[in-house]
């Protein structure tokens, strides 16, 4: 029986993608290193320091890779402050009320730093819905290990198999799975070239997964 929905936010909740990539690639011209699309797109779910730790082996940048991770913060920060390109997602507001009204639990589970997180919440004023929100950021692994849906069944106080994954990334996808939890795949217009195949349900709009209609 459902009783809780872990919640991705990137990509789920708000439309901070274009934020972030604008970020990135900002920081990657700080850095002077060439990132292609197709490993940009990899990096979808995963935490900032695990990726920043790839750029840095890979390309063998002398800086350390938490360095990379205070530049790329520093710019989104400023974007996030000044750009206009962030919304909350078409129709998630009225699902996180929805499933809210008919007592399901909610839980954010998140590669998105905890600041991150806050000021999202804040600004949308979200923290009324959520019983607890985790970032992947302050674990020691990132998506796709299932570690982050671990602990947010736990914080929703649910055994896994009452829990239920909204996500959009191949990595958040593969770790729902992998912490053995249903997991609806939201194929989201700024997720790109992701891998829907292990999710157990795919949408493409919250009004599929209503709560009447789970």
């Amino acid at each position: 029986m459902l009783k809780a929905v872990l919640f991705d936010m990137d990509g789920v909740i708000v439309d901070t993608e274009p934020l972030h990539r604008k970020a990135y690639f900002k920081m990657f011209e700080d850095m002077k290193i060439d990132v292609g699309q197709e490993m940009y797109d990899s990096f979808t779910g995963q935490a900032t320091l695990p990726i920043c730790r790839t750029l840095c082996g890979h390309f063998g940048i002398s800086e350390s890779p938490e360095h990379l991770v205070a530049t790329k913060r520093k710019h989104f920060k400023y974007l996030f402050e000044n750009d206009n390109d962030l919304a909350l997602l078409d129709g998630v507001h009225d699902l996180i009320k929805d499933y809210h009204a008919n007592g399901l639990t909610l839980v954010l589970a998140s590669s998105a730093s905890m600041p991150n997180i806050n000021r999202i919440f804040e600004r949308f004023d979200l923290d009324k819905y959520f019983k607890a929100k985790i970032s992947g950021a302050d674990l020691k692994a990132s998506k796709p290990h299932p570690e982050i849906f671990i602990k947010a069944a736990e914080l929703a106080g649910e055994q896994t198999e009452n829990c239920m994954v909204i996500e959009d990334s191949t990595n958040g996808i593969a770790a729902a799975k992998a912490a053995n939890i249903y997991c609806v795949g939201f194929k989201s217009p700024h997720s790109t070239n992701q891998d829907y195949s292990k999710a157990d349900r795919v949408i493409t709009s919250f009004e599929e997964i209503a709560f009447a209609k789970l």
